[in-house]
């Protein structure tokens, strides 16, 4: 059983020596270092998320990952996710058949609707069409994805008619991802249109996800389609023992999870809750052995291609995370393979 193992990030605006928040132009910065030591010790992948608050650096994933492509060699390159619904799918598929171009065929999207709504005022969408934007714009991506002429019609923009759209990737397919966060319905849209599945699981026991897996690859095969990857995004941190990783992580983690939880209304995290995520939930926090063996427990109960740690924690700071990369990269990366293979 074989699996790519990638990184994620939000460009989470983190603290400083000084314990306070670094300019995002800092952080952006040290996102790119982040990727080019993923890069150097073996990751496969790294995702960069699109938001548009002040807690959140990135707003064009597109723009970090061309810096980024210019500086690795091998690390495919992606968003964590696009947020198709306010944006428009004729410029995403150029900005990242570009970034195609320039990082020598490393791009793939993966859309999605986002868990934040900034950007539908932003951009001046409405959030009472929140469904039908993205159905919308995913059908039109879909039409543009097959890099032909597109004749196309919908309600919310004017149609086209044998448009074709520049420039084409080199290989004639841009990889591009649905991100689903977890209904049947969501499934169901990534079969339809015949876009690998990544599954956003960042709470509760990954396996309750294993029937959404199965649903995907029953669809695929009941629509005549060829079988699809299916991945997974979690959120995690390695550290050099199960103990001294979760002391590094608690305190910067709460503040993140408490700060969008206040925004949700939900309760503030305790140690408890922390401590339970992690050994029975989808934190994957730990030594290398531990994370591996608990990334194995995932790839195994739901057949994944990719699985895709979300390594930054709001304030959690960069020098921590560098150390979590390598960690990942030099030590779980070889563990996990190694377990799959015995």
């Amino acid at each position: 059983m074989t699996v790519e193992l990638g990184l994620d990030t939000f460009g989470d605006v983190t603290d400083g020596p000084d314990g306070k928040p670094l300019h995002a132009a800092q952080v952006i910065r040290n996102v790119v270092d982040e990727a080019v030591l993923a890069d150097q010790v073996g990751v496969d992948f790294i995702g960069v998320g699109e938001h548009h608050r002040a807690d959140l650096a990135v707003s064009s994933p597109e723009m970090v990952l061309a810096a980024i492509a210019s500086r690795t060699q091998r690390i495919r390159l992606g968003s964590a996710v696009t947020v198709l619904s306010s944006d428009d799918p004729i410029r995403v598929f150029q900005r990242f058949s570009i970034l195609d171009a320039v990082s020598n065929g490393r791009a793939e999207v993966i859309l999605g609707r986002g868990s934040f709504i900034e950007s539908f005022p932003l951009f001046g969408f409405d959030l009472k069409q929140y469904e039908q934007l993205f159905n919308e714009k995913l059908d039109l991506f879909a039409a543009v994805l097959k890099e032909q002429p597109v004749t196309w019609q919908g309600n919310l923009r004017p149609p086209l008619k044998n448009q074709s759209v520049y420039p084409n990737t080199e290989s004639g397919k841009l990889k591009a991802w649905i991100g689903v966060g977890g209904t049947p319905e969501s499934v169901m849209r990534a079969a339809h249109y015949g876009m690998p599945m990544m599954l956003a699981i960042i709470g509760g026991d990954p396996q309750r996800f294993a029937p959404f897996a199965d649903l995907f690859r029953r669809a695929l095969a009941q629509m005549g389609k060829a079988a699809l990857p299916v991945g997974v995004h979690s959120h995690g941190f390695v550290g050099e023992t199960d103990a001294q990783a979760k002391e590094s992580l608690f305190g910067d983690y709460k503040r993140m999870r408490d700060k969008i939880g206040a925004e949700r209304g939900w309760p503030p995290l305790t140690r408890t809750d922390f401590e339970r995520e992690i050994a029975h939930g989808s934190l994957y926090v730990g030594s290398p052995e531990t994370v591996a063996r608990k990334i194995v427990g995932t790839v195994k109960a739901l057949g994944v291609a990719r699985f895709d740690l979300k390594y930054s924690a709001g304030p959690l700071s960069h020098e921590k995370m560098m150390r979590s990369i390598e960690l990942y990269g030099r030590k779980v990366i070889p563990l996990v393979r190694d377990m799959l293979t015995s």
